[in-house]
C-alpha cells in the first residue's frame, strides 16, 4: 500500500499542477518536477499516518502515539549528535563504495528553489512520516513474529528499498541507507523510543544539506553539486 500510495499520489499531485506548472510540457515532465514529487510524497505519507492512526485505534485503548512508542527522550540533544555523528561515520563510503554520477535524487539540485523545497521536506517531514512509519508501525509488528535481529534487518532493507527508485537501485548508495535504517532501527528496538530516532534522522538529512547548501555558496552555484 506504501508503495503503490506513493504513485498514485504522484500522479494525482501532477495532474493537479500540471496546468499551473507545466501546462504545455508532457506528463512525463510534469511528474518529474520536484514540486509535483515532493508534494505527491507528503500527501502519500498524510494519507498512510491516517491509515496506521486508525489500525492503531482499532487493536488498543491507549493512545496512538503511546502505542507506536513516541516517548521523547530527556537527553534529546543526544540523538541530535548520533544523526550527526552517523552521517560523518557513513561520508567515506561516498568515496569507497561505486557510486553512479548520475541519479535521479540530482534533478532536485538543478536550481536553488529546487533545493529548498527538498531540504526542508528531507529534513522536517520526511523523517517524522518515515520513522513514524518504519520504526514506530512495521518493526513492531515484525518484532512480535520474528524477534528483535530479524526484524531490524527487514525493517531496514524495507526503509532501503523505498528509497531506491531515488538510488537507481545502484547497491551502492542502496547500502549506505540500508546501513542508516540499520542504526535507526537499532536504536529503536534498544531505546524504545520512536522521537530518539526521529531527532537522529533528522539531524542526518540536516547534516547533508546544511553540507550541500555551504558547498553551493548557499544553493546560488548548483553546478558545483556534481563536481
Amino acid at each position: 500500500m506504501t508503495f503503490v500510495s506513493m504513485v498514485l499520489c504522484v500522479f494525482a499531485v501532477g495532474f493537479v499542477l500540471r496546468p499551473y506548472l507545466a501546462p504545455h510540457e508532457p506528463w512525463t515532465s510534469a511528474i518529474a518536477r520536484p514540486e509535483v514529487i515532493v508534494g505527491g510524497q507528503l500527501l502519500a505519507y498524510t494519507l498512510l499516518f491516517f491509515l496506521m492512526y486508525a489500525l492503531v485505534r482499532n487493536h488498543t485503548e491507549s493512545s496512538v502515539f503511546a502505542a507506536l512508542r513516541w516517548n521523547w527522550p530527556t537527553n534529546w540533544t543526544q540523538y541530535l549528535l548520533a544523526g550527526f555523528v552517523l552521517e560523518v561515520c557513513l561520508l567515506p563510503f561516498a568515496y569507497l563504495l561505486p557510486m553512479p554520477k548520475n541519479l535521479p535524487l540530482d534533478e532536485f539540485f538543478k536550481t536553488a528553489r529546487d533545493a529548498y523545497i527538498l531540504s526542508v521536506f528531507g529534513i522536517f517531514f520526511a523523517p517524522l512520516f518515515e520513522e513514524l512509519f518504519f520504526r514506530g508501525f512495521l518493526y513492531p509488528v515484525l518484532a512480535r513474529r520474528w524477534g528483535m535481529g530479524a526484524s531490524i534487518l527487514i525493517t531496514a532493507a524495507a526503509f532501503a528499498s523505498i528509497h531506491g527508485s531515488q538510488l537507481k537501485y545502484s547497491w551502492g548508495p542502496v547500502l549506505v541507507i540500508f546501513l542508516v535504517g540499520l542504526a535507526l532501527t537499532t536504536v529503536r528496538a534498544v531505546k524504545k523510543s520512536v522521537a530518539a530516532t526521529v531527532l537522529m534522522h533528522m539531524a542526518y538529512n540536516g547534516t547533508i544539506f546544511i553540507v550541500t547548501y555551504i558547498a553551493t555558496d548557499g544553493f546560488r552555484h548548483m553546478e558545483k553539486f556534481n563536481q
